[in-house]
Formats: structure tokens, C-alpha cells, sequence
């Protein structure tokens, strides 16, 4: 297979593939998909290649992205989506608690959206300050 990509559309792959990965693979410890890990590997073996080696790094007969890829704003993405994704999940877990639909799925889904809509506001103009848990 052949894929023709300009030099900024192959860094932008680099960094589709990298954020995949982390999603799958950063909190599996040694159950990791290695399959994904391959493909990384050899999408980051091509740097060399393509004028960009700063962005990959040997090790132990494999290829990693280097700490200079990885400290370059990439983790600082990863965390922008996980901050936005955080509260989306909180709003609905909320919501269907308050709704009681923890266990089932609701009929209509205007009152759940009404309801994660109100957490949504109150977590854009408080954060996590109102939040409070009763141990």
C-alpha cells in the first residue's frame, strides 16, 4: 500500500496515531494492544525518512516517539480533550442519577438533556468548587 502525503499532513498523522494509542493503551499497564503499538512504531521508523528524526527515537531495537515529540504540546492536546470529555460525563452521570436512570435508558432524552445542560453551566462557572461528595 502507498499513501502519498505532504510533510504536514504526515505530522499530523503522526499525531492522530499517537493519540490513539495513549487512548487505548495509557492505563492498560501490560495488557496493552500491542497491535497499535506496532503501527505506531512503524509510522514513528519513518521520521528518518521524511527529514523529521527529532520526532523519534531508538530504543532496545524498537522505534518511540522522542521525548521532544512528546513534550511538544501533543500531551497538552490529550489533556484539553480529557478536561472537556470529564465534565461531559460527570453532567450525565449526575443528570441520571437525579433522573433515575442509572440502570435503564431514559424515554425521552429531553429531560436528561435538560438536566446534564444545568451541571454543564454550573461546571463553566464554578469548576469542581460546588462539587462536593458526602463520605
Amino acid at each position: 500500500m502507498t499513501i502519498d502525503l505532504t510533510e504536514k499532513e504526515f505530522r499530523r498523522l503522526l499525531d492522530m496515531v499517537y493519540i490513539g494509542n495513549w487512548i487505548l493503551n495509557s492505563t492498560r499497564g501490560d495488557d496493552r494492544f500491542v497491535d497499535y503499538d506496532l503501527v505506531q512504531e512503524k509510522l514513528f521508523a519513518l521520521c528518518d525518512g521524511q527529514g523529521m528524526s527529532a520526532l523519534s527515537r531508538r530504543w532496545q531495537g524498537h522505534v518511540f516517539p522522542s521525548r521532544a515529540y512528546e513534550d511538544g504540546g501533543i500531551h497538552e492536546a490529550i489533556a484539553d480533550y480529557e478536561d472537556a470529555i470529564f465534565f461531559d460525563i460527570l453532567a450525565e452521570e449526575l443528570a441520571r442519577r437525579d433522573l433515575g436512570l442509572v440502570e435503564r435508558e431514559p424515554e425521552d432524552y429531553a429531560d436528561l438533556q435538560a438536566r446534564m445542560e444545568d451541571y454543564l453551566d454550573e461546571f463553566e462557572k464554578n469548576g469542581l468548587d460546588a462539587v462536593s461528595v458526602d463520605l
